[in-house]
C-alpha cells in the first residue's frame, strides 16, 4: 500500500489529467458507443433478413411472370402445331417458332411422359430451365431455354444485389443461379431444411449474421434460396460500426480540446519527442521531430528538437554512405554467383559433349565409319562455337558495363547481315525466319560484326522460346532517318514486370525451378550494349499476337 501511495506522488499533471480525463470521459463515451453498436447491430441484421426475405418473393414473382407469359406462348404454339397437316410443316413450324422465340434454346416433341421425365432430368443436371405442354395426341411439346438468357431476365431487378440466390427443383438440383460461387452455393446447401414450409418465406441457418432464407413453392415445385454472403453481412454492420467509433472519436476529442490547450500542445511536442528518440532506436535515421511551435511551446522542448534533428541528419548521412556500399558489396556478390551459375550451367555441357566425341575419334579399338566421324566432328564444331560465343558474351560484359565498348559503326547491308546471322545459327528447330524488307532498302551505320552478334542473339532467344512450328518474323521499315528492325515470335504473353528486367545480366524468362532451355542470360543484355554502342535504341514489348517484339532503331547512312 505504501509503494502504491508513493507511485501516485510521483505523477505529472498531465498523466494526472490524462488519468481524470479516461475515467470521466473515456470509459463512459466507449460504454455508450458499445450499447449504441449493438443496437445498431441488431438492427443491421433484421434488415438483412427483411430484405433477403423481400428478394425471395421478389424472384417468386418473376417466376410466376416468367411461367405464365411462357405457358400462354407454349399453348399457342401446341395448338398450331396439331393444325398443321403434314409433319414436314409442323417440323419446319417447330424449328422456327425456336429461333424466334426469346431466351429459346430448343423446341422438342416427345412421344410420352416418360421420355419427357428423362430429358427434364437431363436439362436439371445441365442447369437448363424447362417448360412443357401436353398436346391432343398425348405427346409433349418441350421447351428447353439457354441458362444465360433465363438468368439474365430473371435476376435483372437484382442486378445491383450482391446477394446470392438459387433455384432449386424438386431433387434440390441447381436450375439457375444469381451471383453463383460453389463455396457458398454447397455451405447453403448443406443448411437447407429437408422438411419445407410452402409458400412462405423462411429464415433458416445458425448464423445470425448471416440470414439465409428460402421459399419453397408447390406450383411449379421450386426453392428459390436467397444466401447474403459474408461480405455483404460484414459491409453493413462494419460501415455502421466505423460511423459509431468515428462519432465517438470525435467527442472525445473535442472534449480533449477542451481541458486545456497549454496541456494539449505540451503534451503532443513531448510526445514527438519520444516518438523520434524510440524511431532512432529502430533504425530509423529519417526521422525528424516536428513540433507544434506556439507561444505555449517551451523553449527547451525546441533546443532538444532541433539538437535531435542535427544528430539524426548527421547519423542519416553516415548510415546512407554505407548502405550504398553494401549495396555495390551485394552486386558483386550476385554477379559473381550468376556468373559461377552460369559457368556451371553453360559450360559444362558442351565441354562434356567435345569430350565425349574426342575420345571416341581417338579409340584404336573400334573401326568408326566416316559419317561418324563426320557428325562427331560437326558437334565438336557446334559446341566449340557455343562455348566461343559464351566466352565472348562474358567478356564483352565489362566493357558494357564500364562504357568502354568500341565499335567500328560504317556503312552496312541489312540483307547481308541477316544472311550471315541465319548461317552462324547452330540450329533452328523447325522455326522459318521471315525476313520482310524492302528490296531498295538503304545502308545503316552499326558495326557489321556487332550487329551480326545481335541478329543472332535475337534469333537463338526466339527460337528458344517461341511455339513450336512457328515462324520468327523480322520487319524492317524506315522512319525518317532512321531504321526500325522489329522481330518477333510468338510466345506466351510476358508480364511487364518480368519485361523490363529481361536487359538486366543473367536474367531469364524460366527461373531456376523451371528452366527447360539453355542459356546463360546475357543475350538481350548484349544486345542492348552493342545497339546503343551503335548509336541506336531498342526497346521490348508484349501483346497476345506476338508474346515477344524487340524493337530496334538505327541511323541510316548519310549518303543514302
Amino acid at each position: 500500500m505504501k509503494k502504491f501511495r508513493y507511485e501516485l506522488k510521483k505523477l505529472k499533471i498531465i498523466e494526472q489529467i490524462a488519468i481524470v480525463f479516461f475515467i470521466a470521459v473515456v470509459i463512459p463515451i466507449s460504454i455508450s458507443g458499445f450499447i449504441i453498436n449493438n443496437v445498431n447491430q441488431h438492427a443491421v441484421r433484421s434488415q438483412l433478413r427483411e430484405s433477403a426475405t423481400l428478394v425471395a418473393s421478389m424472384v417468386s414473382d418473376e417466376i410466376d411472370f416468367f411461367l405464365k407469359t411462357n405457358e400462354t406462348t407454349l399453348a399457342q404454339i401446341a395448338e398450331t402445331i396439331e393444325y398443321l397437316p403434314t409433319k414436314y410443316l409442323k417440323q419446319k413450324f417447330i424449328k422456327d417458332m425456336a429461333k424466334r422465340y426469346p431466351n429459346c434454346e430448343d423446341i422438342i416433341v416427345v412421344k410420352n411422359s416418360q421420355e419427357l421425365e428423362k430429358i427434364t432430368e437431363v436439362a436439371h443436371i445441365n442447369e437448363k430451365p424447362i417448360l412443357s405442354t401436353k398436346m391432343k395426341d398425348g405427346s409433349f411439346l418441350v421447351v428447353i431455354f439457354d441458362a444465360n438468357d433465363w438468368d439474365n431476365n430473371l435476376f435483372k431487378s437484382l442486378e445491383k444485389d450482391k446477394r446470392q440466390v438459387y433455384i432449386l427443383d424438386d431433387k434440390n438440383h441447381l436450375i439457375s443461379s444469381h451471383n453463383y460461387t460453389a463455396e457458398t452455393y454447397n455451405e447453403t446447401i448443406e443448411l437447407l431444411p429437408k422438411e419445407k414450409v410452402e409458400d412462405t418465406p423462411v429464415v433458416f441457418g445458425d448464423e445470425k449474421n448471416r440470414p439465409l432464407v428460402y421459399l419453397h413453392r408447390t406450383n411449379p415445385n421450386l426453392t428459390i434460396v436467397v444466401s447474403t454472403t459474408e461480405k455483404i453481412t460484414k459491409r453493413a454492420i462494419i460501415d455502421g460500426r466505423v460511423k459509431i467509433i468515428i462519432s465517438v472519436l470525435s467527442a472525445i476529442l473535442a472534449m480533449m480540446l477542451l481541458i486545456g490547450f497549454y496541456i494539449y500542445y505540451l503534451y503532443i511536442n513531448i510526445r514527438q519527442l519520444f516518438k523520434g528518440i524510440i524511431a532512432l532506436s529502430k533504425g530509423n535515421y529519417q526521422r525528424q521531430i516536428r513540433l507544434l511551435s506556439t507561444t505555449f511551446t517551451p523553449y527547451e522542448i525546441v533546443f532538444l528538437a532541433n539538437e535531435f534533428n542535427n544528430m539524426a541528419s548527421e547519423i542519416h548521412k553516415s548510415y546512407i554512405e554505407l548502405k550504398r556500399k553494401n549495396a555495390e558489396l551485394k552486386k558483386l556478390n550476385e554477379f559473381r554467383s550468376n556468373l559461377l551459375d552460369t559457368v556451371s550451367h553453360e559450360l559444362r555441357t558442351p565441354l562434356t559433349s567435345i569430350q565425349g566425341y574426342t575420345s571416341r575419334l581417338m579409340r584404336q579399338d573400334i573401326v568408326i565409319d566416316e559419317e561418324t566421324k563426320q557428325k562427331s566432328l560437326r558437334v565438336i564444331k557446334e559446341q566449340s562455337e557455343r562455348l566461343k560465343r559464351l566466352i565472348e558474351d562474358l567478356l564483352t560484359i565489362p566493357d558494357i558495363e564500364g562504357l568502354r565498348l568500341q565499335t567500328n559503326n560504317e556503312n552496312v547491308w541489312l540483307n547481308d547481315v541477316f544472311e550471315q546471322g541465319e548461317l552462324l545459327l547452330r540450329k533452328h528447330d523447325g522455326h522459318e525466319i521471315i525476313v520482310n524488307m524492302p528490296d531498295d532498302f538503304p545502308q545503316v551505320v552499326a558495326d557489321k560484326g556487332r550487329l551480326e552478334q545481335v541478329v543472332v542473339n535475337l534469333y537463338e532467344n526466339a527460337i528458344k522460346y517461341s511455339y513450336p512450328e512457328s515462324p520468327i518474323i523480322v520487319d524492317v521499315t524506315r522512319e525518317g532517318k532512321k531504321a526500325v528492325l522489329e522481330f518477333k515470335n510468338k510466345c506466351d504473353v510476358i508480364p511487364l514486370k518480368k519485361l523490363k528486367m529481361l536487359f538486366d545480366k543473367f536474367v531469364r524468362l524460366d527461373d531456376e525451378m523451371t528452366r527447360t532451355t539453355r542459356g546463360s542470360g546475357l543475350g538481350l543484355f548484349i544486345v542492348k550494349g552493342l545497339i546503343e554502342a551503335m548509336n541506336g535504341t531498342v526497346v521490348l514489348s508484349s501483346d497476345e499476337e506476338f508474346g515477344f517484339r524487340a524493337k530496334i532503331t538505327l541511323n541510316i547512312a548519310k549518303d543514302e
